[in-house]
């Protein structure tokens, strides 16, 4: 058997990222940029459209959340839908999806139809992620993947650092509707790149397509993260609209788990659990998420709301956090080539842990010198945990299970993300509430009229409530990542090996 002929061979003797692997990467990573990119953007622009559209901060931020639950969608469907299309036609339709959606939200006349548009847009974003992927890992081979995968982790660092920055330099200095339009440039050049620089698809389908999988997974996914989403706004657990659709998508996904576990071909091949690589993978990536992305919405409504800074200055601030993950994510890449993921999870998340240890400190004047040296070191260890947990998942499948096994862990991510979110905003909104001299203080950020109605002193101490209450919140996600360490203590902590060369040859391309 020789090497697929639309999959560059790899050589085992070189182990290097050739120039055509890192030309496919590169336009991976503009894809991916442009997607993650505009979930930061449309973060800072949740006031913006407050104003715009008179409606409340909990509608607003739908635009948030409607992008999210359709990522989520989707993504169930891109594993089966690229063996079927092929991953180069796949990414380009999705590519289009994104940018026409882009499009329309820039035309939104109202929340509502913002809102909608969002959804369409967040269809093809979805596939963006697991299917560039995908591309990446077929392209360099099992024993580079951990080389891929740090390339690919850049648009995941650019997104929360340049993200808030553009956002705000956007729409101060134009209007919201470009944080929208800018992805049209960008998107044409990333068609045009994907058409030519991709290798032509193949696709072989083997499998039927399970509808009924489908039917039970989307909806399922998407009601349980509409319900949980739903919690901040409601403010408790126990109301209806995060009961309901909580509960039937919950059902709806057992019934699908069910499903999988005893048909052929299922949607998502839950199978793959069998896999103890990916099975941790899964677990360290699960909480992880959580805690990272849960916690990655509190600093800067800290620095805007206690400390009073600008949109544009709290992106600077927290901008440490990437340069340091910049640092090590190459690294790490390269020592889990060779070493395996284990103990460079490991290594990552008590790093981060330390970091994460000072922003349960943080007061109303914190000095931001201690605030950005704390973000670089929650950097560094985040550069050697979400790109190397990524790694341990696929790099043990075989090349028919890569397609499945990074749409597993996409879903997997974008869940688990969602939850922390949702976690993390229900514990700082009770804890607010608490402290009524809290929620004073913050208001008197945009209401100045609010602080002369306050006693003398009112408001010094309503910022240190609130800075309490950040701090108190932090906790919570100090606790979901020093869990983390459990599962990452199984990660494999040998050398990759490729689970076909046993059986298959690796031919040299020339």
């Amino acid at each position: 058997m020789t090497t697929p002929p639309d999959i560059p061979a790899t050589n085992t003797a070189d182990d290097k990222l050739d120039a055509g692997v890192l030309k496919i990467a590169g336009v991976v990573v503009l894809g991916a940029i442009m997607s993650i990119l505009d979930v930061t953007v449309v973060t800072v622009a949740i006031p913006t459209f407050q104003t715009t559209f008179d409606t409340t901060y909990a509608i607003a931020a739908w635009t948030m959340t409607g992008y999210t639950l359709a990522l989520a969608t989707v993504i169930p469907l891109t594993g089966w839908a690229a063996d079927r299309f092929g991953t180069k036609r796949l990414y380009m339709a999705a590519l289009i999806f994104f940018v026409l959606g882009s499009i329309l939200c820039s035309t939104a006349w109202n929340i509502e139809s913002l809102i909608a548009f969002r959804v369409i847009q967040g269809l093809g974003g979805g596939m963006l992620m697991p299917l560039g992927m995908t591309i990446m890992t077929h392209a360099a081979g099992p024993q580079r993947i951990g080389r891929v995968m740090a390339v690919l982790g850049v648009p995941m660092l650019l997104g929360p650092i340049m993200g808030p920055i553009l956002g705000g330099w956007l729409i101060d200095s134009f209007s919201w509707h470009w944080i929208f339009l800018i992805n049209l440039p960008i998107g044409i050049i990333a068609l045009a790149l994907a058409f030519i620089v991709f290798p032509a698809d193949r696709p072989e389908p083997s499998e039927s397509f399970d509808f009924i999988g489908m039917l039970l997974a989307s909806p399922g996914l998407a009601l349980f993260l509409f319900g949980v989403s739903s919690i901040p706004g409601e403010g408790t657990v126990a109301s209806a609209k995060v009961l309901i659709p909580a509960i039937i998508g919950a059902i709806l996904l057992v019934a699908f788990v069910y499903r999988a576990l005893h048909t052929e071909h299922p949607l998502i091949d839950l199978r793959l659990f069998k896999n103890p690589s990916l099975r941790y993978a899964v677990l360290t990536m699960t909480l992880f998420a959580m805690a990272f992305f849960g916690s990655g919405l509190l600093l800067p409504s800290y620095l805007q709301q206690v400390r009073g800074e600008s949109t544009l200055m709290a992106g600077l601030l927290i901008a440490p956090q990437g340069l340091g993950a910049m640092l090590t994510m190459p690294v790490a890449g390269r020592l889990v080539d060779k070493i395996g993921p284990g103990k460079i999870v490991l290594t990552g998340i008590s790093i981060m842990v330390l970091g994460m240890a000072f922003l349960t400190q943080v007061t109303a004047d914190t000095s931001y010198v201690a605030l950005c040296g704390a973000l670089f070191v929650m950097g560094l260890g985040m550069g050697c945990t979400m790109m190397p947990t990524m790694t341990a998942a696929i790099q043990t499948l075989t090349h028919a299970q890569v397609a499945r096994g990074s749409t597993l862990m996409n879903i997997v991510n974008q869940t688990a993300g969602s939850i922390g979110t949702a976690t993390i905003s229900v514990v700082l909104t009770n804890l607010l509430n608490n402290r009524p001299l809290a929620g004073a203080a913050i208001g008197s950020r945009s209401n100045p009229a609010i602080a002369d109605n306050l006693p003398p002193g009112a408001l010094s101490t309503g910022f240190d409530e609130a800075a309490t209450a950040f701090a108190h919140t932090f906790v919570v996600a100090l606790v979901l990542l020093a869990v983390t360490l459990i599962p990452a203590f199984f990660l494999p902590r040998t050398k990759p090996k490729n689970p076909e060369l046993a059986e298959t040859p690796v031919v040299v391309a020339h």
